[in-house]
């Protein structure tokens, strides 16, 4: 049995919980979540999105952490209807293709999913912006189904520095740990993708439940602030947490980074923002694509960050989070939701036993949601909600 034949029958056991997936912002920006006009029980490459139930299901894919992401433009009360609507659209998939996607709010619900033959369905809100201040709206989006929150987008909060905006906390300020210790009491994973390096290092020591990366690889193996330090991905075996190797080129191959830094230029000028992936955003980029070629990575350049990150991590430590439907360009042979066979035949080939590759695939991201319930368990019997807000703990 060839490596690719061995990878979809590994898949079949041990399917992949992938830990971002931007669909819903999506079909919000592409068709206004009319889901007549964009039926993901059909295959839709003609639309242009990387996702639909049919690649999903040629792709092994037992669990999707959606991500209800709303962009850092939107603030205050407009931030928190937004992410409310992406909610509510995910909720609507569930609804509209009961037979394949069945919400998860557990990691028995996860396993229930499995065995019933369905794709578990869980979310995660996209940057802190998405509570405006406030821990009363972080436990209502727990409540209404959100597993993880990502501390940080693109840009600052208040009370915690991006990777990619100019320090002002210096990590998390005294609300940032609030947040974090609340985010314990209630069961919400804390994610540490997008955050400054200082950030991840002071939700580490303040957590006392195991946190994730939804969509981060190693700084080590492309030198860009997305990515995580060594010194942080050694801290998760001691932490119980999960790093999700992501497949966006511009954090994964040196020679992308540069590039992609003049294609989103073009782009806003052009008008566009640089993240949006509407067929006519994906034009201008294809128009710039054929007068610069682009670094085209592969399933081998995440394989590389995989090996790098269970090195240093751990095996128990790793997970995937793809960012389909996030990004603009995806590597040859991971071109979309239908591409995870490629990566785990190419990590076969590498010797990876089975054993490890369901830990990558499967086992870690329900252990570290099984786990992150405990602690809530036990936290919640010993504390009651927090009321404190931004200007009481940080002036």
């Amino acid at each position: 049995m060839n490596e690719l034949a061995r990878a979809r029958e590994l898949l079949a056991a041990h399917p992949v919980v992938d830990g971002h997936n931007d669909l819903p912002w999506a079909l919000r920006e592409h068709v206004r979540y009319d889901l007549d006009r964009r039926d993901i029980a059909t295959d839709q490459r003609a639309s242009g999105l990387h996702t639909d139930l049919p690649r999903m299901r040629e792709g092994g894919v037992g669990a999707q952490f959606w991500s209800v992401y709303v962009r850092t433009g939107m603030s205050g009360d407009d931030a928190v209807s937004a992410t409310l609507e992406q909610i509510d659209i995910v909720r609507q998939l569930v609804d509209r293709y009961p037979a394949e996607l069945r919400l998860a709010l557990t990691a028995d619900d996860m396993e229930a999913a499995r065995a019933e033959g369905r794709i578990a369905s869980l979310m995660g809100a996209e940057g802190g912006h998405s509570i405006n201040c406030s821990l009363a709206t972080l436990r209502s989006l727990h409540l209404l189904g959100v597993r993880y929150l990502t501390l940080t987008h693109n840009d600052n909060v208040p009370w915690a520095d991006s990777a990619t905006d100019e320090p002002s906390a210096g990590g998390l300020t005294r609300f940032g740990e609030e947040v974090v210790r609340e985010m314990n009491r209630i069961g919400m994973l804390v994610d540490l993708s997008h955050v400054s390096a200082d950030t991840m290092r002071d939700a580490l020591r303040v957590t006392e439940a195991p946190v994730i990366f939804s969509h981060s690889s190693s700084r080590s193996v492309c030198d860009h602030p997305r990515n995580i330090p060594d010194d942080v991905l050694s801290s998760l075996a001691a932490n119980g947490g999960v790093a999700m190797a992501t497949f966006v080129p511009k954090f994964i191959l040196p020679e992308a980074v540069a590039w992609t830094r003049a294609a989103d230029e073009n782009m806003r000028a052009h008008g566009f923002h640089h993240l949006d992936t509407t067929p006519e955003a994906m034009a201008v980029h294809r128009a710039f694509e054929a007068e610069r070629p682009r670094p085209v990575a592969t399933a081998a350049t995440v394989a590389d960050h995989l090996d790098h990150m269970r090195e240093v991590a751990g095996v128990d430590h790793i997970g995937i989070g793809g960012d389909y439907d996030g990004t603009a360009f995806t590597p040859q042979g991971l071109e979309d939701v239908a591409g995870y066979p490629n990566l785990i035949a190419e990590l076969l080939r590498r010797g990876w036993s089975e054993g490890d590759l369901a830990k990558l695939t499967w086992k870690n991201a329900v252990r570290v949601l099984r786990e992150a319930e405990s602690v809530a368990r036990s936290l919640s019997a010993s504390r009651g909600p927090s009321n404190a807000t931004l200007s009481e703990l940080d002036g």
